[in-house]
């Protein structure tokens, strides 16, 4: 990005936490010429890190994610849903990676097991589950019996699970796999789940799945939510998260800023070599992260809404979580497939291994550590 306007947005960010009133506004006013929702990676960032950057000035941050999120509620479908997850899968590993190395842990851990229990707490919208379902399909042994519970704690996703459950159902019966679907929604968040709640049977084996879902956590209760997982007593527990940190900083406006610059950045980067200038599902996917640098900068952690978005590092997750359970490493079958994977896409994309104590395979764009995914037993 042009170091004009990550210099500027940086300056702004600084004087904004200095409560420098004149400079602030001399800022913004810089940076509302040089931005644009339509323009290249540069003008783009500065066009929503600006939108952050008034929100924080003005302390309008809480009302603008609230309008943000009306407007992406008002013109989200199921159709348009699916076409934006399918469309990003095809063009870039960013989610498929997760499910393949999730989908093999599973596969792993639940081996020659006759009554699955998934417990499925992500944001992908059950894409990940066809590959499973016909792996399932072609084992050797028996097909075991496979409950699939959904926990839904996102508003925009509620609305589309009939559709999706109808479409799991039937593409079930087409592979031949006993199957059982259920949707827990209506919760504000993931510590009021419970075992009687989820429904969990004596003669289960279960596996969390648990993808850009932690994030959404508010930070104190993120102990609380990996103990009651605990509890549930999994075979597996499968944590995919974005690699950045803007946890440890958040009392930092300035350092977080910096660390939620790095990360959009990529991420933008990413997108924009992936997808084709025109390209509507792009704009889709801009907008979103759009709304979590709101979120994260410009509002307080606890308006509630269950979309905390501050997310932490593999690392930081890795000493959470082994507080609750111990590393299930991805095995060389998993590693290979996920290696596999990523050779469909254009060149940039690599796999690295985690170093020292920390656990779990990383998905790289252009050397950069992008996505985390791990697995956990007991």
């Amino acid at each position: 990005m042009g170091s004009g306007h990550q210099g500027f947005l940086r300056d702004c960010a600084r004087a904004i936490s200095e409560k420098d009133s004149s400079k602030i506004h001399h800022l913004l006013w810089m940076l509302n010429e040089l931005a644009s929702p339509y323009g290249d990676c540069d003008q783009k960032l500065a066009f929503y890190f600006l939108q952050a950057l008034f929100c924080k000035a003005t302390e309008s941050g809480q009302r603008c994610y609230k309008t943000l999120t009306s407007v992406a509620e008002k013109s989200h479908s199921f159709d348009s849903a699916r076409k934006l997850i399918l469309k990003f899968q095809e063009v870039s590993p960013w989610t498929t990676f997760g499910h393949v190395a999730s989908n093999g842990a599973i596969l792993e851990a639940l081996e020659g097991e006759s009554k699955l229990h998934i417990i499925d707490i992500s944001n992908t919208l059950c894409t990940q589950w066809p590959t499973l379902l016909e792996a399932l399909a072609t084992r050797n042994d028996e097909t075991p019996h496979l409950k699939l519970t959904v926990v839904v704690t996102a508003s925009l996703v509620r609305s589309v699970m009939t559709e999706i459950s109808q479409r799991m159902e039937k593409f079930a019966r087409l592979m031949g796999v006993p199957f059982e679907f259920r949707v827990i929604s209506g919760l504000n968040h993931l510590g009021e789940l419970t075992k009687e709640g989820l429904g969990v049977q004596e003669d289960e084996a279960i596996a969390v799945n648990c993808i850009g879902a932690l994030r959404r956590v508010e930070v104190e209760q993120r102990a609380t939510v990996i103990q009651m997982f605990q509890s549930l007593h999994p075979r597996v527990v499968t944590v995919v998260e974005e690699e950045g940190d803007f946890s440890s900083s958040r009392n930092d406006f300035v350092k977080c800023f910096e660390e939620c610059l790095r990360f959009c950045t990529l991420y933008f980067e990413m997108l924009e070599e992936s997808f084709v200038p025109t390209s509507n599902e792009r704009l889709m996917l801009e907008r979103e992260c759009s709304r979590s640098i709101v979120r994260v900068l410009a509002c307080e952690d606890d308006i509630g809404g269950g979309d905390c978005e501050r997310r932490e590092r593999g690392s930081q997750w890795s000493e959470r979580l082994k507080e609750a359970f111990t590393p299930f490493g991805f095995s060389e079958d998993v590693v290979d497939d996920v290696k596999a994977l990523l050779k469909r896409y254009r060149a940039g994309w690599s796999l690295v291994l985690a170093q020292g104590d920390n656990s779990g395979i990383y998905l790289a764009w252009k050397e950069e550590p992008v996505v985390w995914a791990s697995a956990w037993k007991p």
